[in-house]
């Protein structure tokens, strides 16, 4: 939109100082000579530009000619640039909402403000995913926000870990939560948690449907965290770390340490099979004392590589 685009020029100009119409035209996405008109619009609306021709010259406001964002500490400023994502908010379709709400903020800073924001934005990164995790394709994603945000009812084919794997759902979708990369919804009846990734169709309707007032969605992502990890957690491991180890889940120290610095910790686990394959990882750092079937199993494992690791005889010989 025209109004949209006037104003976007005017921070532009008030953040970046003297821009050409090129530049202008190149930032914006549209034409030069669109830009000539826009500039002939804020002109007629009393807005101080300054057009200089040649080489070095460009577009410019009047020294001192800025709004002014007051009542915004140092702090206040870097962590407001420290939150952007522009990943997700891409992947939800508002990059370009982003973009434009960050400039509006960037331009109406005082200079030492901007300059601790411009610091802070240029030293810290967010990537949420893991490093060996593929990333979701999830089509979807901006139709569901859509839904999120207009309370309409979702149809859709969800492909579920137990059989029968591919169901029809009804969704009144509450909110989305980004989790380590991956995104989810929440949604009644129940309500309940699904991963957009796992949605295979999806129709939507004008349907409408009414949002709890006291649905509160941080609060309940807290409560479906706990209760995930109180299900998928269903016994313990004591164990021996050799120093400077630690484990990637949360381990309760039992206060026991040797002589060659090795600590004694309680770990949960999944099972007895799932921490067979995590702790193996460890190698030699990692001593299991309890329970017996796991220290057992570990066991057997150990003396297998080594029978096979200890024979000198290479692959297929006689």
């Amino acid at each position: 939109m025209k109004s949209s685009r006037l104003v976007t020029i005017l921070l532009l100009l008030q953040t970046r100082g003297r821009m050409t119409a090129a530049q202008l035209a190149e930032e914006l996405e549209v034409s030069v000579r669109t830009v000539y008109r826009d500039m002939e619009a804020l002109g007629a609306a009393g807005i101080p530009l300054y057009g200089d021709a040649g080489h070095a010259g460009g577009y410019r406001l009047l020294d001192g000619y800025r709004t002014r964002l007051t009542g915004l500490t140092a702090g206040e400023a870097e962590a407001l640039f420290l939150a952007g994502v522009p990943g997700p908010a891409a992947d939800l379709g508002l990059g370009s909402v982003l973009a434009a709400a960050q400039l509006k903020v960037r331009a109406a800073l005082p200079p030492q403000l901007r300059a601790h924001a411009d610091r802070i934005s240029g030293r810290f990164h967010l990537d949420a995913p893991g490093w060996y995790a593929d990333v979701d394709e999830t089509p979807y994603l901006s139709t569901v926000a859509d839904a999120v945000w207009n309370n309409r009812i979702l149809h859709i084919v969800y492909r579920r870990w137990r059989t029968p794997t591919d169901v029809e759902r009804r969704l009144e979708p509450y909110g989305l939560v980004l989790k380590a990369g991956r995104w989810y919804v929440v949604a009644a009846p129940g309500p309940r948690t699904f991963r957009v990734d796992q949605i295979l169709e999806l129709s939507t309707s004008d349907e409408e449907f009414t949002r709890p007032d006291d649905f509160d969605l941080a609060a309940y992502w807290t409560a479906y965290q706990r209760d995930f990890h109180d299900r998928l957690y269903q016994g313990e491991a004591v164990v021996r770390l050799a120093p400077g180890v630690t484990l990637t889940t949360p381990t309760k120290a039992d206060g026991r340490t040797d002589d060659d610095g090795w600590t004694v910790v309680t770990v949960p686990i999944e099972s007895v099979d799932h921490a067979h394959a995590e702790f193996l990882r460890l190698g030699t750092d990692i001593e299991v004392l309890a329970p017996p079937e796991l220290r057992a199993r570990l066991a057997r494992t150990v003396a297998e590589l080594a029978e096979r690791y200890g024979n000198p005889q290479a692959p297929g010989g006689d």
